[in-house]
């Protein structure tokens, strides 16, 4: 696992809100090889590893829609200033 300071965001795939919470699902690059993580803006709550092969997409889609049938929904992505 790689940590937030020798890997550097490729895409941000989605991003979840629920209340105040917002939930982000973002691919790493770390040398050769890529990370997927979930996190909020203060701690990630899933790291693993992350090859851009559709399976891999489609488990991502997974989780959305199952976190969306919990009550999150989609979000706008947040402005950089």
């Amino acid at each position: 696992m790689t940590t937030v300071d020798d890997a550097r965001p490729v895409a941000t795939l989605w991003q979840l809100g629920l209340a105040k919470n917002r939930l982000f699902c973002t691919v790493y690059r770390h040398g050769a090889t890529f990370e997927l993580r979930l996190e909020t803006a203060s701690a990630t709550i899933l790291s693993e590893p992350f090859d851009m092969q559709p399976r891999m997409l489609a488990r991502t889609r997974r989780l959305r829609a199952a976190l969306k049938r919990r009550g999150w929904h989609e979000m706008e992505p947040l402005q950089e200033t």
